[in-house]
């Protein structure tokens, strides 16, 4: 699948040429990078639960933790691979303004509901938020050329982390120094969110995407992706627009992609980090849904100014950032490591789950949550890395696409078991065990992956 040798060269796209052209490419770096980091400016978010808990919305502990908190799971299940789809269909930027225009609506219902109902409809609004996050990560690969491709990833990861790391500092300085109560904090989150609306709305719309929308290459010499060259024999001229393929074309390139993944699923390095990132993204979206709400058990105080969650939360994002930079330059043989390093990273981050579900020390809480999501981090950009090596840019997305429907999926089940009121309805402090789970059950079916001989092919 992956090209090698004279053929890549050739294929190579030049870098932006001085001038114009580059001072275009610049421009619009800096107009996506705006974007993201005011779409991040959500100040109160890391003190919605003790707003939730609050005199301002008086909920109990009980509601939100098994009524109105599980539905972010069922939710977010059910919109995940139809705005994945809309993303592609639609050109990125009708969903952006669909995330805009959600968190717009999280925030009024945070401000003006009242009711249970009105928070389980705003944790549906929530979900469709993280699913619509992948179009901002799709849409500036379709706008800028693919030798930008490195630079422009890092660049946009970087002002989504300084947004979040910004607001988090923001809203905990706001809240300890200002005094401001969480009602004021949370219209002044959603001032932000207006605006960020108000940008997407002069956002540049592609005129190609990924799947549904290939049109013509962009220019001569240009790399033919892996769906171009599956049927390249086949395509046969037709009446149709320019740029337009047959939709049995389309059929049986999606049909010889399926297969493609079926092939490269035996393959034990991708089983390996798939299995990793299945298990471990469950656990981690359940501790980092929960953990608001055992930070109120934990330390259940009625003075607002004493609220550090938003002091944990950019920490926590520093650190991760910290992480995911250095697991660059990690340089080691991963055929031979993997599975020793992924299961000392594990076991620390059950570890670090236990401990934070056991102490009744806020500080040692908010530590153990720091080092938990900073682990995390460390071994997403490596996990991304091995998984996408030797992928082609279609069979990418499908298999982290699959990954995370996975995740969703297992994810679910436990919050409908665990936390849902109509299963076992568990207080959060009793989810412990559940969560340990996700990390420590897995680890046999890592014995199971064939041994070195195999993985030396992706070493």
């Amino acid at each position: 699948m992956a090209l090698s040798g004279p053929e890549v060269e050739k294929q190579v796209p030049a870098e932006p040429r001085p001038g114009r052209k580059l001072q275009s490419w610049w421009s619009l770096a800096f107009c996506l990078c705006f974007y993201g980091f005011m779409s991040q400016m959500r100040p109160g978010e890391s003190f919605i639960t003790p707003y939730l808990l609050g005199p301002d919305k008086n909920f109990t502990q009980k509601q939100v933790t098994n009524e109105i908190t599980p539905v972010l799971s069922y939710s977010y299940l059910a919109v995940l691979v139809p705005v994945f789809l809309l993303t592609d269909y639609l050109r990125y930027k009708p969903v952006l303004l669909l995330q805009g225009l959600s968190y717009v609506s999280v925030w009024l219902l945070l401000l003006f509901g009242s009711s249970v109902l009105h928070m389980q409809f705003m944790e549906f609004f929530f979900s469709i938020t993280m699913a619509a996050r992948i179009a901002y990560s799709s849409y500036i690969f379709s706008l800028v050329p693919p030798a930008c491709y490195q630079r422009m990833a890092g660049y946009s990861r970087a002002s989504v982390l300084l947004g979040v790391f910004t607001s988090s500092v923001l809203g905990q300085l706001l809240v300890t120094v200002g005094r401001i109560p969480f009602s004021t904090l949370n219209y002044i989150s959603l001032a932000f969110l207006t605006f960020s609306l108000v940008l997407t709305l002069f956002l540049k719309r592609p005129k190609r995407s990924l799947f549904f929308n290939r049109g013509a290459p962009a220019c001569a010499g240009a790399s033919p992706s892996e769906l171009d060259r599956m049927n390249l024999g086949q395509v046969q001229p037709t009446g149709g627009k320019p740029g337009q393929l047959p939709a049995s074309w389309r059929d049986s390139a999606l049909a010889h992609m399926l297969r493609e993944l079926g092939h490269t699923a035996r393959l034990p390095q991708l089983r390996l980090w798939s299995l990793w990132w299945v298990f471990n993204s469950a656990g981690y979206y359940l501790i980092v849904y929960y953990v608001h709400i055992l930070w109120n058990v934990v330390n259940p105080t009625t003075d607002t100014t004493r609220v550090y969650n938003g002091g944990a939360d950019a920490a926590s994002t520093l650190l991760g950032a910290i992480t995911s930079f250095a697991a660059g330059f990690v340089k080691i043989r991963w055929a031979l490591w993997a599975k020793l390093i992924i299961a000392v990273v594990t076991v620390l981050q059950a570890g670090l789950i236990f401990l934070m579900y056991k102490t009744s020390n806020i500080w040692l809480c908010y530590s153990a949550f720091v080092l938990f999501r900073g682990s995390h981090q460390l071994l997403v950009p490596i996990a991304t890395f091995q998984i996408a090596s030797s992928l082609s840019q279609e069979l990418r997305a499908l298999v982290f696409g699959v990954n995370t429907f996975l995740a969703t999926v297992l994810k679910t089940i436990i919050t409908l078991v665990v936390s849902d009121k109509r299963g076992l309805g568990l207080p959060v402090r009793s989810q412990v065990p559940a969560c340990d789970g996700s990390w420590l059950t897995w680890q046999p079916s890592v014995s199971s992956v064939e041994g070195s001989g195999e993985w030396s092919s992706w070493a």
